[in-house]
This record gives structure tokens, C-alpha cells and sequence, in this order.
């Protein structure tokens, strides 16, 4: 990733067209997020409309899922890590670039693995995050509520947070995209963006592990709208059954984020 030199002189006066105020003033996890968020927001309706080059890029993309940004020289350049660079361009202040890039290329082509073939939906959708997509994939299959957490599923979740390396999470995250992709059900891919950005800090994994297990528990006592949705974050539903699921020392984060996120 070529990041521009910060301008000086005269030019330094001249305001960046590509980036906005906001971007400027978001912390690096979500500036991470809202790369991944803002490239899948352009892509994914052109895929839908079947254009050609959105169709020819995310068959690239695909072929990058599980895999390291620059490993594959052919996906260089696109899977948002330009849109990155444009975000990164001037802060630097930003000193983890590397963990950013494999972020947002891993949730840039996992989303490509996951939108395979779906035309009439996209698979990307912020009211979805990743516990909550592992807890509907267990309801979908016909497990009890006594079951939920002892499913396999859930198990899935649990190596894909346990994981030592960026290869084994992604490895792992593409298993349960897989999943996704057979029942159709989507996920927030640029919140997964900010959460795998994070990951890879070694003080703020454990977060991180911590978030997705929240994630997961949190769609067990949420009481409307789609489990697990980032929108229902801030009803519980305070009848004070299973409402010792969630921490409620943590409030919940509407943009890109989520509990403890930044932790």
C-alpha cells in the first residue's frame, strides 16, 4: 500500500477531496470499518445488478478469501485496500498499516466468498454481527435452547477466537462464511474488519474474544429484530430473564463497533 507523502508549503493548505472530516477524527478500528464498509457499499449493488466488472472483480476476490494481502499479486490494489490508503493518507499518527490491510482485505474477500452466486440479496449487512450470524445458523438447524452451547457451531466460533495466528483465524472465519453462504444469512463485514484489525494487537485480542462470545450471547436474550443485530444492542429486553448473558457495564456501539469495542 503507497501511502501519499504528507503535503507541505502551499499544498498543505489545499483540502484532501477524498477523505471527509469524519474519517479524519475515527479511531483506527473503525477507520479500518468504514474502509471495508464504504468499498462493499460500492461493489455490492453493482454485483446485484449483475455489472460486469463488479461480477469480474469479486470473482478475483474470491480467489484471495483465507489468504495474506499481498500473496496473490493479481488481487493488488483492490479489496478496499485502496480505499484505505485514502483514509491512511496524511495520518501518521496511524502506526499499524500492515494489521489494517489484512483486515480489510480479509473482510473485503470473505464478503466475495459469501456474496457467491446471490443476486437478489446482499451479504453484507450491518444488522448482522458475527455471534449473532453463529447463533441464527444454530437456530436454523433446529437446535434447543439447551443445545445452542453445546452445537458445533458455536464451537466454530470459539477456535475462530482462539486462533494464534492471522492464517488460522482466517482459515476459520471462511469455514463459518461457508456456512453463511448455504443458509444465506448475511453479516457486517466491515464491523468484522474493525474487530480482526484489533485482533491481531496482541493486548487487544482478548477483547476481541471477548466481543464475539458477547455477540453470541447477546442473540439468545435479544428480543427483536434480526439476532444478534447491532441495532438491537441497546434493547435487551430488561425483564431481568437472561439478562445475565450481557455485561451491562458495557454499552453498545451503533457505528461499526460493538461491546467493548476498542478495548
Amino acid at each position: 500500500m503507497t501511502i501519499t507523502p504528507t503535503m507541505t508549503g502551499a499544498d498543505a493548505s489545499q483540502p484532501r477531496r477524498d477523505r471527509g472530516p469524519a474519517a479524519e477524527r475515527l479511531p483506527d478500528h473503525r477507520l479500518v470499518a468504514h474502509a471495508t464498509g464504504r468499498y462493499i457499499a460500492r461493489i455490492q449493488p453493482q454485483y446485484l445488478s449483475n455489472t460486469s466488472s463488479a461480477v469480474a472483480e469479486l470473482a478475483r476476490l474470491r480467489r484471495g478469501a483465507g489468504k495474506r494481502v499481498h500473496q496473490l499479486q493479481d488481487l493488488w490494489g483492490i479489496g478496499g485496500t485502496e480505499e484505505l490508503a485514502r483514509l491512511l493518507d496524511g495520518r501518521d499518527e496511524f502506526i499499524r498499516p500492515a494489521f489494517a490491510e489484512e483486515a480489510v482485505f480479509l473482510a473485503s474477500t470473505l464478503w466475495a466468498l459469501h456474496q457467491q452466486s446471490c443476486r437478489d440479496a446482499g451479504m453484507h449487512d450491518r444488522r448482522q454481527n458475527l455471534g449473532g450470524a453463529v447463533r441464527t445458523l444454530i437456530r436454523l438447524k433446529g437446535a434447543s435452547a439447551e443445545d445452542e452451547e453445546d452445537s458445533p457451531l458455536r464451537k466454530r466460533l470459539v477456535r475462530a477466537g482462539t486462533a494464534e495466528s492471522l492464517d488460522s483465524v482466517a482459515v476459520r472465519l471462511r469455514e463459518i462464511v461457508l456456512l453463511l453462504r448455504g443458509a444465506r444469512e448475511p453479516l457486517d463485514y466491515a464491523r468484522l474488519a474493525g474487530q480482526l484489525y484489533r485482533w491481531q494487537h496482541r493486548p487487544d485480542r482478548a477483547g476481541v474474544q471477548r466481543e464475539w462470545g458477547r455477540e453470541f450471547h447477546l442473540a439468545a436474550v435479544t428480543g427483536k429484530g434480526r439476532p444478534g443485530s447491532v441495532r438491537d444492542t441497546g434493547d435487551t429486553g430488561d425483564t431481568g430473564k437472561a439478562g445475565d448473558a450481557v455485561d451491562r457495564a458495557l454499552s453498545p456501539d451503533e457505528e461499526y463497533g460493538g461491546y467493548a469495542a476498542g478495548e
